[in-house]
């Protein structure tokens, strides 16, 4: 029934979880068109089957595509100046080089052969005509297949028009095995199957499964639709209630609708079986892109005339009737609407001070969701606001979007970015936050304090994509009006700035000053995350400075207090920086062992940046070691991460580039070309999640003491594998039902048994356990 029935599977692509049924003829025409040409459209009406049939071809040709594939769903996506994003996003490349999206996707398809899928294009129809001529330009080995109500009208573009399924005609029905053979039919039996199970199509309900499929004239989602209401009717009453709603259209209509427009009558249908309230709620629940959950539903589409307490009951409802497909994962139930049926509920949304009514309340909801991520950011729950918030990407977008056409509302979409930067650093989209950002700073007008916050951040982002000559200009704006304002937070902020934009151009001690001075501002303010950001800079200004003592110092303050609140974010970068300075000091060692420490904590996140940051250490690591093999396979990995991200290492991470380039020569020395070549390309060809599995899969350094030689109780085992999930004293307490004072003399005990002084080191303890063969552990109970 579209992307409601798909889950992540092969090749980037949905794998299928109901069987495809027929199609065989329309296969054979499109994987013929897709092998002499580099553009392929399916068009058709809604509910025909586009998708599922481009879904089908892209898993049947997928092996020829050695650089990949993938889908783009645009279906929920309404700025036509998101479409390239929306590609980016889709390939997972996390553009952190303040170049344009079509600009890195250029650059990421260049030298792949790749196929894109790209789904439901009719309302952006222009602005994917206008990318995917650039990208097939680009991209010798880019096809393109794209499903649509419409051509695109880009040059080469062929056009394949996707019937309805074979149906029998009426007054001429076949016998029961001729009548099997209509791929309607079976599609029929198989969605009916699913909601009543047991059914099949028989000697007996043959004749009315033949008029039913003939009356929807094979149109693959209003034959899931009818199959639906077997849950709830007869297939008699199904077929009684359909045909004798499409006699009176067609008397209305006097003849004059030779197409009878089957699907919108199913659903007209469909809609008047629903009650009232469903029907209202049905039309509310269009406007989330990208699905909702019960909260959402309640706090936005409650009210004149559907209490809170009655939506759990109709969201049910929807669900029994198809209208809402349900899905489940990590973070809970969500609910989603199939485009064509979204579209038919925005249809209803009259008059159109509703729709705006509706569409403000969809903003307030989630604009008040980011205000809750921004106090819980800096705690324990913040791992769980992140995967929650990145769940609504759609709507966030949805929402920023209002606030940017709605005359007047431009400063709550600035306060929306402001208050979600965190999520927006934390998922490597810099560049689609600057993007907003820039557009309603140019509608926004004056704004007040919140004008000011945005503009700081705007600084920032252009500073960490590597864009310092953009960013000095706004960066005196910006202190000429903090200073104007006396906006104090504001003031260290630019202080802050101007101290990563003087590092990023010149590395060393001359950005040293200026982050004292934020820092000591931020301090006067009593400002924990930003005390915490900034020393993390100073920290490792001071490491490439020549001063490793004090930036390690700094960096293990922010780790004991970033440990104390449960924050996992800022300490994975603190513990890099540590991991840096004691590098610099010399300890190789102690630097893999925090390096794999900042790495696990990085997981949960799609923070690439970091996670480039972490390798580059390694490889120094590994260049140091005599590990040369080692060392060329990290270069690989990095110049994957760094494509991943739509730049270089000179571009987002200048500070390193002098130390990396020295470190490669020597590799390149010690091994020769080919072999130096051949284990690059081994490192390049990972993904992110096997970069993270290779890291974590090397055998650690090992620690001081003899782990063999300890014995730790079986509560005290509990508490060091907690404390290596990243876990706080009272974080702990709360897990194992004891009180913070006994969780305290646990982690006093286990740290005097294993004669460790760090939390990291009995991570890294716990880590060595865990890779010893069974039965050589030696932490039996006492």
């Amino acid at each position: 029934m579209g992307a409601d029935v798909l889950t992540a599977g092969a090749f980037g692509l949905p794998a299928e979880v109901d069987r495809f049924v027929g199609r065989r003829g329309e296969l054979a025409a499109v994987v013929g068109l897709l092998s002499r040409s580099r553009l392929v459209t399916l068009i058709g009406p809604g509910g025909v089957g586009k998708t599922r049939l481009a879904l089908r071809v892209a898993a049947d040709v997928g092996g020829s595509f050695e650089g990949g594939m993938c889908l783009v769903e645009l279906a929920q996506l309404r700025d036509p100046l998101l479409v390239a994003q929306s590609v980016v996003d889709a390939l997972d490349v996390e553009d952190h080089s303040g170049r344009t999206p079509e600009e890195v996707l250029a650059r990421f398809l260049a030298e792949r052969r790749f196929l894109l899928v790209l789904d439901n294009c009719e309302h952006l129809a222009v602005p994917c005509a206008r990318l995917l001529e650039g990208l097939l330009r680009a991209a010798l080995g880019l096809k393109v297949l794209a499903t649509s109500r419409q051509r695109l009208a880009v040059p080469g573009e062929h056009v394949f028009v996707v019937p309805p399924m074979r149906a029998p005609v009426e007054e001429r029905f076949p016998g029961l095995r001729a009548l099997r053979q209509f791929e309607a039919v079976a599609l029929f039996e198989q969605r009916a199957a699913a909601v009543l199970p047991g059914f099949a199509v028989t000697e007996a309900n043959a004749g009315t499964v033949a008029r039913l499929v003939a009356a929807l004239d094979g149109i693959p989602l209003a034959i899931e639709l009818a199959a639906s209401w077997l849950r709830v009717l007869t297939l008699d009453a199904v077929l009684s209630r359909l045909t004798d709603r499409s006699t009176l259209l067609d008397t209305e209509a006097a003849g004059a609708r030779p197409d009878r427009q089957t699907l919108r009558e199913m659903m007209d249908w469909s809609f008047e079986l629903c009650s009232p309230q469903e029907r209202l709620l049905w039309a509310r629940v269009s406007v989330f892109s990208g699905g909702f959950d019960l909260a959402a539903a309640e706090a936005v589409c409650s009210g004149n005339g559907i209490p809170k307490s009655a939506v759990l009951q109709l969201v049910a409802g929807l669900v029994d009737k198809s209208v809402l497909s349900r899905q489940e994962n990590a973070g809970g139930v969500r609910f989603r609407l199939l485009e064509t049926i979204r579209e038919y509920g925005d249809d209803h949304l009259t008059p159109p001070a509703e729709r705006a009514r509706l569409r403000r309340r969809h903003r307030d909801h989630f604009k008040g969701l980011l205000e809750q991520l921004r106090g819980h950011w800096f705690g324990a729950e913040q791992v769980a606001w992140f995967t929650r918030i990145r769940a609504e990407h759609a709507n966030l977008r949805a929402a920023l979007e209002f606030s940017t056409a709605e005359p007047g509302e431009a400063a709550v979409g600035l306060a929306m970015i402001v208050e979600s930067i965190d999520y927006w650093n934390a998922l490597s989209a810099q560049s689609e936050a600057r993007q907003w950002l820039r557009r309603l700073l140019a509608v926004a007008g004056d704004a007040g304090a919140v004008r000011t916050q945005a503009m700081s951040v705007d600084v920032y982002l252009a500073v960490v994509q590597g864009r310092t000559t953009e960013a000095w200009p706004l960066l005196a704006a910006l202190q000429e009006r903090a200073e104007r304002l006396g906006d104090d937070e504001q003031i260290a902020w630019a202080v802050h700035h101007r101290a990563m934009a003087t590092g990023f151009e010149n590395p060393g001690p001359a950005a040293v000053p200026a982050f004292e001075e934020a820092l000591a501002l931020h301090r006067a303010r009593n400002d924990l995350r930003a005390v915490a950001n900034t020393q993390v800079n100073l920290s490792i200004t001071d490491s490439l400075a020549g001063n490793p003592e004090r930036a390690l110092a700094l960096s293990r303050e922010v780790v004991a207090l970033t440990e104390s609140r449960g924050e996992t974010y800022q300490r994975s970068y603190a513990i890099s920086a540590e991991a840096l300075a004691v590098w610099m000091a010399g300890d190789r060692a102690a630097a893999d062992a925090l390096l794999r420490e900042a790495i696990r904590l990085k997981q949960p996140f799609r923070d690439r940046w970091g996670l480039a940051l972490c390798v580059e250490l390694a490889f120094w690591n590994a260049t140091q070691d005599g590990a040369h093999e080692r060392a060329a396979h990290l270069i690989g990995i990095l110049q994957g991460l760094w494509a991943g991200l739509g730049g270089t290492m000179q571009e987002s991470a200048p500070f390193m580039v002098g130390p990396h380039e020295a470190f490669e020569a020597q590799v390149r020395a010690a091994l020769g070309g080919r072999v130096f070549q051949a284990a690059v390309e081994r490192g390049a060809r990972l993904s992110p999640d096997q970069v993270i599995a290779d890291l974590l899969r090397e055998e650690p350094a090992q620690v001081t003491g003899d782990p063999h030689a300890v014995r730790l109780t079986r509560r005290e085992r509990q508490v060091a594998e907690l404390i290596a999930q990243g876990m706080s004293n009272k974080n702990i307490s709360a897990a194992l039902v004891i009180s913070l004072r006994t969780t305290e003399n646990h982690v006093e005990h286990v740290l005097a048994k294993l004669g460790f002084t760090s939390r990291t080191q009995v991570a890294l303890w716990v880590s060595q356990q865990e890779a010893l063969p069974a039965g050589s552990t030696a932490d039996k109970e006492a």
